[in-house]
């Protein structure tokens, strides 16, 4: 099929470079000239595992434009990926879907194309984007489309596995045809008929993949409720971790015993500083939004919210606990990036605790394997000193809070930085580091809900 993505982002470029790969004809359309000269140049403008390698070998049936009409007019189906930030009252910004739905319309071709809403937006946005279609068609145009919901359900930092060997595909249309070449489409995907490329590896047991095929309503809900329910049970288990803490429990043990249970899963029960990144705060945001303008309020969804918020503030009581006086004191911050293996920082905790920090008079020196340009590029005015070397962070440092899981981090030489730091206070914000190698070195380990 000749399918085209508008977007080149985490979704659009994982999106674009998989189905290049699968044998689709693949046109990548991007407003941003300087990011679509890097990927016609060969390089990856984003921090993915494997993505590099992917586009490689997609490459010959991938190319990418700035113009949408270059890609639109052929195309069997086009995707929408482009971003839906929030708003200060909650709401979703739609105005690059709305750029993406006008151009789609000012030239589309005679045949017949699933518009397809990756994106992730409010409900009803596929009857929106449908009508914004139609009023930018050309007088007399011969279009015949369809609109499409195909919500993603990607992790940053495994992006690739989550495309190739999904838990499930959602798609969502109110037209037969377009289920049905969206289902052919996803064909390699649902049978996992395709040879799977050497740096990832098929997940055991993983043979066939479920199809949900439903309206345009229940699939835009679909993504929301998803990512809802996900936040919530994050914020469950910190809440958790709040009581285990006082009572002298051990939230760790909590979480592994109810976990066990069938009905509650262990996913996403990892007492930490909770979550970050561009869909959990922006979705379960919209989701409580839309409630309103159906006269409902999304009570349990607002609350994980709060609860998930309050743990930044309470990183730095955690702080200043231990330290007593902030002013003067130096805390080093292990982590940037809200999740390991990728560079994002969209919603990162560690942006927020550096901020509070920072303005307590701490002194913050920070280190992250991959993100340290982008939070220089994106918070120029963030008063804290990068430390290009790991080694580096801990010189005089007060105290020491483990942010984001890199795995190089848990094979840090806990004795070279007893030996550097001035205090001795390492707090673990994810439970990562190893406990009593922390301790048998002289410092003093805290974790979350232990």
């Amino acid at each position: 099929m000749n399918v085209t993505i508008l977007g080149t982002g985490y979704v659009g470029l994982t999106t674009a470079a998989a189905f290049a790969y699968l044998g689709h004809d693949v046109t990548s359309v991007d407003v941003d000239a300087n990011k679509i000269a890097t990927l016609s140049a060969g390089d990856c403008p984003i921090h993915e595992p494997g993505l590099p390698e992917l586009l490689r070998l997609a490459r010959p049936r991938l190319r990418f434009t700035t113009d949408p009409a270059d890609g639109v007019r052929e195309a069997d189906i086009v995707f929408i990926t482009v971003g839906t930030p929030s708003r200060p009252d909650g709401r979703p910004d739609l105005s690059q879907v709305q750029a993406a739905a006008r151009a789609i319309g000012a030239n589309l071709g005679p045949r017949f194309t699933v518009i397809v809403n990756k994106s992730t937006v409010p409900i009803g946005s596929g009857n929106w984007v449908d009508a914004l279609i139609r009023e930018a068609l050309p007088q007399g145009a011969n279009a015949s489309f369809s609109v499409a919901s195909n919500p993603e359900f990607l992790r940053q930092g495994a992006a690739l596995s989550d495309t190739f060997f999904p838990d499930r595909v959602v798609v969502g249309a109110d037209d037969a045809k377009a289920l049905a070449l969206l289902a052919d489409l996803y064909r390699p995907i649902l049978e996992q008929s395709f040879e799977v490329p050497a740096f990832l590896s098929r997940p055991p047991g993983r043979e066939v993949v479920p199809l949900i095929e439903t309206d345009l309503a229940s699939a835009e809900l679909i993504k929301y409720a998803a990512n809802a329910f996900l936040a919530t049970k994050i914020s469950f288990i910190n809440e958790i971790a709040e009581l285990a803490e006082k009572i002298g429990a051990d939230a760790l043990m909590i979480a592994k015993a109810i976990g066990l249970d069938e009905r509650i899963g262990k996913r996403f029960l990892e007492p930490g500083i909770g979550w970050g990144g561009s869909c959990f705060g922006k979705d379960t945001a919209a989701l409580a939004s839309t409630a309103r303008d159906y006269g409902l309020a999304m009570r349990i969804v607002e609350a994980a919210r709060e609860a998930n918020y309050e743990r930044r503030a309470r990183i730095v009581e955690k702080l200043q606990a231990e330290l007593k006086i902030f002013n003067g004191r130096t805390v080093a911050l292990l982590g940037l990036s809200f999740k390991p293996h990728t560079d994002d920082l969209r919603d990162a905790p560690s942006i927020d605790i550096a901020r509070r920090l920072v303005e307590r008079g701490v002194r913050v020196r920070a280190h992250d394997p991959v993100a340290m340009p982008r939070a220089k590029a994106e918070h120029p005015d963030l008063a804290i000193t990068y430390c290009e070397k790991v080694e580096d962070t801990f010189d005089g440092d007060d105290a020491v809070v483990l942010v984001t899981e890199w795995p190089q981090y848990r094979a840090l030489d806990w004795a070279a930085i007893a030996s550097a730091m001035r205090g001795r206070f390492v707090l673990d914000a994810r439970n990562f580091l190893d406990r009593e190698g922390v301790r048998a070195n002289g410092l003093l380990y805290q974790g979350i809900g232990r």
